[in-house]
């Protein structure tokens, strides 16, 4: 239908709600729609008024709120985006009160959209806006396509919109997909393929939402055809160690009967020839029958991405530091490791609070890390974090690559310019990585970004505002550097408005637990189940580590690579690194050690193990390769004492 006058709408919209004229496209969904907009919110169906639009803080707030729905709904928006652009559309997300918490939008149309209303931050619930896309989907819970007159406002008469629920692993709404045009032909059959493909991309979102919530748990992947169970997987079902089931996405439910109440994943399949947690280290591909059916569903299970640290909820805290953690800082916070844990528990105090931060720490120990945490833990997460390594990037390229550079600044410049690290980072965290190396002369331009709040372009002479949380770090001294001239005085203190100290792996006390953590990691890249021999991560937990997790990490993914049996042990790694471990201390070779400088050596020896381990023997004796009789023995006969015994 084509567009009419506002006296023509309302008239319709009146005769609609009153019986008197035919149901817009023959929908009950859409008069219903009306009726509550009329009756109930009391809007007028004259209105030309845009959508009210949040202010940039309000809007910070809720996206704030929303980060793994973002994060898992980013790619799919562009996706979809450049599928339907060509047609002039635009794409919004929403979260699960109609408001627009991102979008895809052609540069060179955005002012053209955001006149019709369609603007990240602007608010689309029925109780405002009355019928259209979002709203509608937000009421009744299904996709909808709202075609021009459809509409109940006459400002949105002229556009046309496709939306379509996204559920959260529990079945609650948490958003709203929409694809929206300002002209379009006036058959709305014209919006057949756009619906279609805003539903398929809304279950996209919905199962990579669905895997980021679920990824402490056992997740099977399956289809019906074994084809398929890589490529395109349907029905996705997460469930614990002992094999309860947590959640199920929708194909799942529509698919496999049963899953609606609490159950034990056996009681959906037979799996009586197969354990499903050895499939997993597998990767193979099984058939299940169901026990409800008979039928076959094929099937890839995928073990734990991460440790569980909460049951899984629909819906996210409103206020995010409200159990004490979130996002990556959760493994730091709940460190052992008591300088580890202070570390995070400072971070989560001044993360968003407009704070530099300085990282300080050997190389290796995950300085990069912690600093993603430390972003992911404010009111930026969602914005760009931006990482510079000072000491990788060339002298002479240093300055371009940070600053960025006006068209013909040098030769071989892009004919447009380049935009910088530091105007990438804009909104977001720039991480300065090896701060120690950047050179003298770019530390006073640095200073001046920090102080003004500006950044001028190599070559150009027009200043950039630019609006950032700055994070450091650097595994040198830096009030030695200072001393020495080499860094600038000035800069310190505007960089170090908290300094945390990232202990060596050497020095800490959970030394075995992130040596299980990076095995795990690195055990899931093998093509059968892996264990960690106890003797060996006990040498492991002793050695001085010299490059630190990083180190760590090569040294286990070489391991696992190479390993040819279930259990990964000292002869599977490297021969450069298994020459640099030193050999346990043997009972035999302890009683026959009757010099004072062994019995020193093996007393220093057995305190530095019992410290590392919080003076937990069972932990110690793992450590140190022998066992818990053994070390209580030496302790009686070294005269060792704990802390807590003094």
């Amino acid at each position: 239908m084509p567009y009419v006058s506002q006296t023509q709408h309302v008239d319709r919209v009146r005769g609609a709600i009153e019986g008197r004229l035919p149901a817009p496209a023959n929908s009950s969904r859409l008069v219903s729609s009306w009726q509550r907009s009329y009756e109930q919110y009391r809007l007028d169906p004259s209105s030309v008024i845009g959508p009210r639009v949040l202010t940039s803080a309000e809007l910070r707030e809720v996206q704030g709120k929303e980060e793994a729905f973002l994060r898992a709904s980013g790619q799919c928006l562009t996706r979809l985006h450049e599928m339907i652009r060509v047609a002039d559309y635009c794409v919004m997300l929403s979260d699960a009160h109609g408001v627009t918490i991102d979008y895809r939008i052609d540069r060179d149309r955005r002012n053209d959209f955001k006149h019709a209303g369609l603007y990240i931050g602007s608010c689309w619930s029925e109780r405002e806006e009355g019928t259209c896309g979002i709203a509608n989907v937000l009421t009744d819970l299904a996709p909808i396509t709202v075609h021009k007159t459809d509409h109940f406002r006459a400002a949105f008469t002229t556009l046309t919109c496709s939306a379509s629920p996204i559920f959260a692993p529990t079945g609650e709404l948490i958003g709203v997909l929409d694809a929206s045009a300002i002209r379009s032909p006036d058959n709305r059959d014209s919006q057949g393929l756009v619906f279609q493909l805003v539903r398929q991309s809304a279950s996209l979102i919905e199962d990579g939402y669905f895997l980021n919530q679920t990824a402490q748990h056992w997740i099977l992947f399956g289809h019906q055809s074994r084809h398929f169970v890589e490529a395109q997987p349907e029905a996705l079902i997460a469930f614990d160690e002992c094999g309860n089931i947590a959640a199920a996405n929708r194909k799942a439910h529509e698919s496999i009967a049963g899953l609606d109440g609490p159950r034990h994943i056996d009681e959906i399949f037979d799996t009586s020839e197969v354990r499903l947690h050895d499939v997993a280290r597998t990767d193979m591909i099984v058939a299940l029958r169901l026990r409800a059916t008979g039928a076959m569903l094929y099937a890839r299970i995928r073990a734990p991405m991460r440790r569980a640290a909460r049951p899984l909820v629909a819906t996210r805290p409103a206020d995010p530091h409200a159990d004490g953690s979130i996002g990556a800082m959760s493994r730091f916070l709940h460190s052992s490791d008591e300088r580890t844990a202070r570390n995070a528990q400072v971070a989560l105090r001044i993360a968003g609070k407009r704070l530099p931060v300085l990282l300080l720490g050997e190389t290796g120990v995950g300085k990069e890390v912690f600093a993603r945490a430390v972003h992911d833990s404010g009111s930026r997460r969602t914005r760009p974090f931006v990482a510079v390594n000072c000491g990788a990037i060339p002298e002479p390229l240093i300055e371009s690559e940070l600053f960025g550079y006006a068209p013909g600044a040098f030769t071989g410049a892009r004919n447009r310019g380049a935009r910088g690290k530091i105007a990438l980072a804009h909104g977001g965290t720039l991480f300065l990585d090896e701060i120690g190396d950047m050179p003298l002369g770019l530390q006073t331009r640095l200073l001046r970004v920090l102080a003004e709040g500006e950044v001028v372009p190599l070559g150009g002479d027009t200043p950039v505002r630019v609006d950032i949380d700055v994070i450091c770090a650097t595994h040198r001294d830096p009030m030695q550097m200072v001393e020495a001239g080499s860094f600038r005085e000035d800069l310190y203190y505007r960089l170090s408005g908290a300094t945390l100290r990232i202990p060596p792996l050497r020095e800490r006390t959970d030394i075995r637990e992130v040596i299980d953590t990076v095995f795990n990691e690195e055990a899931q890249a093998a093509t059968h189940v892996l264990m960690l021999d106890p003797q060996f991560a006990g040498r492991l937990a002793a050695f001085s580590w010299p490059g630190n997790i990083r180190q760590l990490r090569n040294v286990l993914r070489y391991a696992c690579a190479v390993c040819d049996s279930a259990r990964v042990e000292l002869r599977h790694v490297s021969p450069d690194f298994a020459a640099q471990l030193a050999p346990a201390v043997t009972p035999a070779l302890a009683a026959n050690s009757t010099s004072p400088a062994s019995a020193d050596d093996e007393r220093a020896r057995i305190v530095a193990a019992l410290t590392r381990c919080q003076w937990r023997p069972n932990a110690a004796a793992l450590a140190l390769g022998i066992s818990r009789a053994t070390l209580y023995r030496r302790i009686a006969r070294l005269g060792i004492v704990g802390p807590h015994r003094t």
